[in-house]
């Protein structure tokens, strides 16, 4: 919805299909993307109907609640807190359920693994071109690939340590300890950046 700017709720009422299919791809680029790139069926992710349908209701109430009530719900800070700090450890889960995933078809392609675990954990990114095109905007420049975002690098982290975790004895630690670590990392930083306005911490590393 952000995306759309003040024009949303026009675009909504005027394109509600369009709105969507952006909107449904947007929930489950990650799973698609994946799929695709491992030679699955690209729309396997839209066989959970439960998924499918919780995530129809979540747009609905954003963009067609009167007085755009749903919105201003879910932008109140205590709230969008609590729905952040939700979707990153949602988001481990995605990273850590596509490294399995690929390791169980290549168990010796690392590379594989950590693509697949940075894709589930952020698709969304990866598919911004063709979410604004069904929405009609053509913005070629919006590749993730050229600016990764914060949760792009975390996403890529978080595969690469759990592929260590799983494929060597580098790490000493318990796995229980290690997933809860970075949960812990992705909810502190999204916090930090909806509260501190730190939006991406590896970026003093990147301009050393």
């Amino acid at each position: 919805r952000e995306d759309l700017g003040a024009n949303a709720q026009a675009f909504s009422r005027k394109h509600p299909l369009a709105c969507w299919l952006s909107t449904m791809l947007v929930i489950f680029a990650g799973g698609m993307v994946a799929n695709g790139l491992l030679g699955e069926p690209i729309l396997a992710p839209l066989k959970n109907t439960g998924q499918l349908l919780v995530g129809t209701a979540v747009w609905y109430v954003v963009f067609y609640t009167p007085f755009d009530i749903g919105y201003k719900v879910a932008k109140f800070l205590p709230v969008k807190i609590v729905a952040s700090a939700m979707k990153e450890i949602y988001r481990a889960k995605k990273v850590y359920d596509g490294v399995g995933h690929a390791a169980k078809l290549y168990p010796n392609a690392w590379i594989i693994m950590i693509i697949i675990g940075t894709l589930k954990g952020n698709g969304a990114g990866f598919t911004k071109l063709i979410e604004r095109l069904i929405r009609g905007a053509w913005t070629p420049t919006a590749m993730e690939f050229m600016q990764p975002s914060f949760y792009t690098k975390a996403s890529l982290l978080a595969s690469i340590i759990f592929v260590l975790d799983k494929k060597t004895d580098w790490i000493s630690a318990p796995h229980a300890l290690v997933y809860f670590g970075i949960v812990i990392f992705l909810v502190y930083f999204k916090l930090s950046s909806i509260l501190l306005g730190i939006h991406d911490p590896f970026l003093p590393l990147e301009n050393l």
